[in-house]
């Protein structure tokens, strides 16, 4: 398993893309890897025969574990020892009567510990063991549960999240259900595919959609969201997106938006408001003196990722526009590293491509604000002249709404830092920007 990021010490097995047998080039995506941070393809590190593979779909294995063996010549080397990382998974037997099991005895000196103090692995009652995904382990630490008693309905017999929400539920609904009972009920379904009961369809949530809604729950919790919105007029930017539209995309191979003028405003405003790029520490407020602006990313609507264009606030308006569609593009084709997604300080999400009219986005913790920039449309405003005489004009308009977290500030703060972002978007020399 190739390290995957800085933080990251596991992954999960989501797809092989070979078999055993299968010729594999260098840098072919060999397998999808699941971590807490993104799902990502994992190319071969060389040419040659895939002879066996040690790690199945849906094994949870450290970072350095043998996954499966390589062959130049297509030789089946000698099998290697299961690593205690990823050990095998053995599948449960049909539900019998519980019964007490004698705790298993401890592994040998030569046998690291498991990833996780707080949560061990979990012995199987055929005498295996198997590993927990990090979501998993951590739902069973937050609950205080015995994992032993979890009936695990996934590939060999692995706990999963849906098991764990199911024990949750059914001891808060009866706690005072007799052992025996349990002992009785036919277990939860297995997560599928998708399945189809009635006229409703049952989708699995996938690893990114789990670890979003658990991300956004806590986000919800810890922060006191605020929303803040100003209408902005986009006519100058309007203006320079179709004097260079042409050229800029013969250029650089994609469409000039609004968002990279959005971006350059935000990096200036907050060198003013400094606070508005900042996290909440414990009892401080911890303020960054560099932008590192994460730009939510749409999955084809299979759920969300925020790349990291870092430094920010060194870049001009091409060097932002072209980092952006690079990892755009690579979180879609789920080519990013972890790295890669970590580290924002400030984040924007952008539903306007889709004409919304304010959207109220859940700010990306640690982080203090998020902005949320919504549909821009040909609108009729009144406009001054150089006289002060006002006239009606057909303009680009559009809403920047903010969400913030009221610990950090109030919202006369937050009002002049849009108002500040307002005046720079407006009256700035854009075409200056351009090369």
């Amino acid at each position: 398993m190739p390290q995957l990021g800085e933080t990251v010490m596991e992954g999960t097995i989501i797809q092989w893309y070979k078999q055993v047998g299968d010729e594999v080039a260098e840098d072919e995506p060999l397998f999808e890897v699941s971590t807490d941070k993104v799902d990502s393809e994992v190319p071969s590190p060389m040419s040659g025969v895939l002879v066996e593979i040690v790690a199945a779909e849906g094994d949870t294995v450290e970072v350095g574990a043998v996954i499966a063996v390589l062959s130049e010549d297509g030789a089946a080397a000698a099998a290697p020892p299961a690593p205690a990382s990823a050990p095998v998974e053995a599948p449960l037997p049909a539900a019998e009567p519980t019964a007490e099991v004698a705790p298993p005895p401890p592994p040998p000196a030569s046998e690291p510990a498991p990833a996780s103090a707080a949560v061990p692995s979990v012995p199987a009652s055929g005498g295996g063991r198997f590993v927990l995904s990090p979501v998993v382990r951590r739902l069973i630490a937050e609950h205080g549960l015995d994992p032993s008693q979890i009936t695990g309905t996934g590939v060999g017999g692995r706990v999963t999240r849906s098991d764990v929400e199911s024990y949750i539920a059914q001891n808060r609904t009866a706690p005072s259900r007799p052992a025996a009972a349990a002992s009785t009920t036919a277990p939860p379904a297995p997560p599928a595919q998708s399945r189809t009961a009635g006229r409703d369809t049952v989708v699995p949530l996938s690893n990114i959609r789990r670890i979003t809604g658990e991300h956004m729950v806590r986000s919800k919790q810890v922060s006191p969201h605020v929303l803040t919105a100003v209408e902005v007029d986009f006519e100058g930017v309007e203006q320079v997106r179709r004097a260079h539209r042409e050229e800029f995309k013969a250029e650089h191979g994609f469409s000039l938006t609004y968002l990279p003028f959005i971006a350059r405003a935000v990096c200036d405003a907050i060198h003013e408001y400094p606070h508005i790029n900042a996290s909440v520490g414990d009892s401080e407020l911890v303020v960054h003196n560099y932008v590192n602006l994460a730009v939510a990313v749409d999955l084809d609507f299979q759920g969300l990722l925020a790349p990291v264009v870092v430094d920010a606030d060194r870049k001009r308006l091409t060097a932002i526009a072209e980092e952006v569609a690079d990892l755009s593009r690579r979180a879609r084709a789920k080519k990013l590293n972890a790295d890669e997604i970590s580290g924002g300080t400030f984040t924007i999400t952008n539903p306007g491509q889709w004409g919304t009219m304010m959207q109220f986005p859940i700010i990306n913790q640690p982080q203090v604000a998020i902005l949320s920039t919504d549909g821009i449309r040909r609108r009729p405003v009144v406009v001054t002249a150089e006289d002060g005489s006002e006239a009606i004009a057909i303009h680009s308009v559009g809403v920047l709404a903010l969400a913030w977290d009221h610990r950090a500030f109030d919202g006369a703060y937050v009002a002049a830092f849009l108002d500040h972002m307002r005046s720079i978007i407006e009256t700035r020399d854009w075409h200056a920007e351009m090369p």
